[in-house]
């Protein structure tokens, strides 16, 4: 997931739980503010109905819960007796508004005797109708002594008002809420999106120029202003000024040490190609003495490449078919008569790969002379034509490499054992090198080993057709 997407869903998340806490403040302030308008509606209802209850006139008595607002409902309760736990039977209605019809609360009948016993309730309630859901209410009860019927009766008045109004509000407030904040939330991603493109554009810019420089390390255009991506890329300029030095020595160091080197190889061929041509020699001695012209050929050979390689920076590879046989062949001679141990081949007769045949030398090199750092008796050269190419094993049965030395194991400069292979001449760089020219021809290399039972190093390859035969 890109930064960009990241940084858009956070503000996104953001902003839903703000819009949430916000809508839950508002619409429980909005709902308290409302149900806070209809308990002084109630008292006064209460009011009116208690001083009709006490007026001398009878009539007026009679007709005290017809006297309140039209959209309030009333109901005269009075409990028979005095009933620890009373019952429905126990409960008796005597008056009801007009609006109420046959109707009765549905209060329960402990919280009456709670009212019955001097408290006064404000709580919810319902009343039946006629094929209709029930009307739901907020009421109020309260007991009072009036004379009514020629006798003076502790009677409870209950005061209901319907809720229809107050729930239509608050259900049109969440539907206008639930679209607003819909809206807002769609407009705050695509405000969101474009704010942390622009963001994100200089520093997106930052890289593309860093990986538009080549290996070699170069400054990078400087953007106007004191913002951060200025600094970063002064920064960066800074830093590259820095690698520029240690390369500039690098290339320098690298060239004179080719140099140098080109001088001693050049004799040593001068001398051996002498012994060849004008001096009675063995069959052993010859073939001894052509092994070490065929290597200092291939030293002189490395030497120029790393000369190159220090000017350009990347390996030259001379694509072209490469057959496998000979080429393991090659190594198996080289090491021959140095290995005190078996190296053994096998490899189709008709199998060729795409690369370059010195590169490939030098790799396979390299890791037949591991093997036989590692103590190898027996070394395998296997070679096999599988779907996804050509792969390439080199088994040994050596002392093996620690589970945790493999993930590691192609870098610069890394060695299982410093003090051993410091003392085996080596260096750390011998894997790297497989791995980079490997690498460059579009192929990979794994490795797998056991202790104590030895290693194998596998290169896969591209295949390649047999060159045709070139007629003169």
């Amino acid at each position: 997931m890109t930064l960009r997407i990241r940084i858009t869903l956070l503000t996104q998340a953001i902003l839903v739980a703000s819009l949430l806490v916000l809508g839950v403040i508002v619409y429980v302030s909005l709902r308290s503010y409302l149900f806070s308008g209809i308990r002084p509606e109630l008292e006064a209802a209460l009011s009116q109905i208690e001083s009709s209850l006490a007026d001398p006139d009878p009539l007026i008595r009679q007709e005290a819960l017809t006297r309140i607002s039209p959209n309030l409902y009333a109901q005269l309760v009075v409990v028979i007796g005095e009933p620890e736990a009373p019952g429905p039977e126990s409960i008796i209605s005597l008056l009801r508004s007009p609006n109420m019809g046959s109707h009765n609360f549905s209060v329960l009948t402990s919280g009456l005797y709670r009212v019955w016993r001097g408290e006064t309730i404000y709580q919810r309630a319902s009343i039946p109708r006629d094929n209709l859901p029930s009307l739901n209410v907020q009421i109020m009860a309260k007991r009072l002594k009036a004379e009514l019927l020629g006798d003076v009766r502790d009677l409870i008045v209950v005061v209901g008002r319907p809720l229809d109004s107050v729930n239509l509000v608050l259900s049109r407030w969440l539907q206008v809420y639930s679209v607003m904040a819909v809206l807002v939330l769609l407009l705050a991603a695509l405000l969101a999106q474009r704010l942390v493109r622009r963001t994100l554009e200089p520093l997106e810019w930052v890289a593309r120029k860093a990986e538009a420089v080549s290996q070699r390390p170069e400054a990078l255009p400087e953007p106007e202003g004191k913002d951060e991506v200025a600094a970063l890329v002064r920064s960066l300029n800074r830093m590259m000024a820095r690698l520029e030095g240690t390369w500039q020595a690098q290339t320098q160091f690298v060239a004179d040490a080719s140099h140098e080197l080109r001088t001693p190889i050049t004799a040593i061929l001068g001398h051996v190609n002498f012994l060849l041509r004008r001096t009675p020699l063995t069959e052993q001695q010859r073939e001894s003495l052509e092994v070490i012209a065929r290597e200092s050929e291939r030293m002189k050979k490395l030497v120029s490449d790393l000369l190159e390689l220090s000017k350009s920076g990347s390996w030259k590879i001379q694509m072209g078919p490469v057959h496998v046989l000979t080429l393991l062949e090659q190594i198996q001679e080289d090491y021959a008569r140095s290995f005190e141990g078996r190296i053994e081949l096998e490899a189709p007769e008709r199998l060729w790969v795409q690369g370059d045949p010195e590169r490939l030398h030098q790799v396979f090199a390299n890791l037949v002379s591991n093997a036989i750092k590692a103590r190898a008796t027996r070394v395998r050269l296997v070679a096999r034509d599988v779907s996804a190419g050509v792969v390439i094993r080199v088994e040994d049965n050596g002392e093996g490499i620690p589970a945790e030395h493999l993930p590691r194991l192609f870098e610069r400069f890394y060695r299982v054992d410093k003090s051993r292979d410091r003392e085996r001449g080596g260096t750390g760089l011998g894997l790297a090198i497989v791995k980079n020219i490997v690498e460059a021809h579009g192929g990979r290399v794994w490795v797998e080993s056991t202790m104590g039972k030895g290693t194998t190093f596998s290169v896969s390859l591209m295949r390649a057709a047999a060159p045709q035969p070139q007629l003169h």
